[in-house]
């Protein structure tokens, strides 16, 4: 009898199944383990390349331009301080006067004799008190007698001291240098004491005066260098008068006057112009404004390098900017930008420097 032979594909195929539970059984389990066999060392993740660039700090006097305005260094309205008629004009509108010049004459009338009669009883009172002076040595007259006289001359030094006063009051004179900007009276007009008449303004310096905001006011001190630039891009030279110690209640800024030259005595008060202040040096780094960044505080910030190659972030103050350069304070003397890839690293983090020539890092600064 002849064994009945299986066919070929069922054992092959029982044998195929037997291997695969084998394997699945006792198979290369090193593979499916959560960590690396100890003694096996793992392969690290390579650290992000960053580009940077060594800057150095500098000296810079930052600059504070504001919008303001221009008034004359002094500015005075002149005040009848005697009534009387206007007898003569002798310096017209718009002339530059000296101090003490007659600027109004009113008519005198009867007090050139008033003070001539009051001078003569001022002569009579002192001699009255004289001779007094001499029977009060010999004790010949009372003391009531004595204060009586002495009176008497008193109230004639001041007589003739008020009429002399009224005499001057009919001449008014310039108190300062200046340009009588405005003469108001007409010849033969009547003025009443009190009543306004001119205007002497002295424009050989102007006050430029301006508001500075909160955040701009720390630093500022009289005698600060600041510079005019009016509206036909000309200059004027002067310094810091005075900060206000206050803010405004309102808008909550301070005041602050720069007095400049008027040397060439141009018609300026009154007008509009920008003031540029220069501020006291600091130590800044000069850098792209796309390398700033917030931290986690809200505050502006510089990714750098420490000696380990890792990311610091540092706070900075902003000093000034413009649309290509940004100048901070607040970096160590020495330090190593990042000017490439700060945006791909994190503080703390060990990287890999790339060193830059400074002349390329202006056109390669990303965050």
């Amino acid at each position: 009898m002849f064994r009945r032979r299986l066919p070929l594909s069922p054992l092959l195929a029982i044998a195929v199944t037997l291997a695969l539970l084998l394997w699945l059984a006792f198979g290369d389990l090193q593979r499916f383990q959560d960590a690396a066999p100890a003694g096996q060392p793992t392969e690290a993740e390579p650290a992000t390349r960053v580009e940077v660039v060594t800057r150095v700090a500098e000296a810079h006097a930052p600059r504070l331009v504001l919008q303001g305005h221009l008034e004359a260094d002094r500015e005075l309205t002149l005040r009848a301080r005697q009534s009387g008629r206007v007898e003569a004009l002798p310096v017209p509108a718009g002339s530059r006067v000296e101090a003490g010049t007659v600027l109004l004459a009113l008519a005198q009338d009867e007090l050139p004799a008033r003070l001539e009669q009051a001078e003569a009883e001022l002569a009579l009172a002192r001699a009255e008190l004289a001779g007094a002076d001499d029977l009060r040595r010999r004790q010949l007259i009372s003391n009531t007698d004595y204060l009586r006289l002495q009176s008497g001359a008193s109230r004639a030094v001041a007589e003739v001291a008020s009429l002399r006063r009224q005499l001057g009051d009919t001449r008014p004179a310039a108190p300062f240098d200046g340009v009588l900007d405005r003469l108001d009276p007409e010849l033969g007009e009547l003025i009443q004491v009190g009543e306004a008449w001119g205007m002497l303004v002295d424009d050989a310096h102007l006050v430029a005066r301006a508001w500075v905001p909160q955040r701009d006011a720390h630093g500022l001190e009289p005698g600060l260098p600041a510079e005019l630039r009016l509206l036909d891009d000309s200059r004027l030279q002067g310094e810091v008068r005075q900060v206000a110690r206050r803010a405004e209640d309102e808008a909550r800024t301070f005041a602050l006057e720069a007095r400049v030259a008027n040397p060439e005595g141009r018609r300026l008060a009154g007008a509009s112009a920008t003031l540029i202040i220069t501020l006291p040096e600091r130590q800044v780094h000069r850098l792209s404004p796309a390398l700033l960044e917030l931290d986690d505080d809200g505050q502006l910030a510089v990714k750098h390098l420490d000696g380990e190659e890792r990311v610091l972030r540092t706070p900075v103050t902003l000093v000034d900017a413009s649309t290509d350069e940004a100048r901070v304070a607040g970096l160590p003397e020495r330090v190593r930008l990042i000017t490439l890839g700060g945006g791909l690293v994190a503080p703390g983090e060990r990287v890999v420097p790339i060193e830059v020539e400074a002349e390329a890092e202006s056109a390669q600064a990303l965050p």
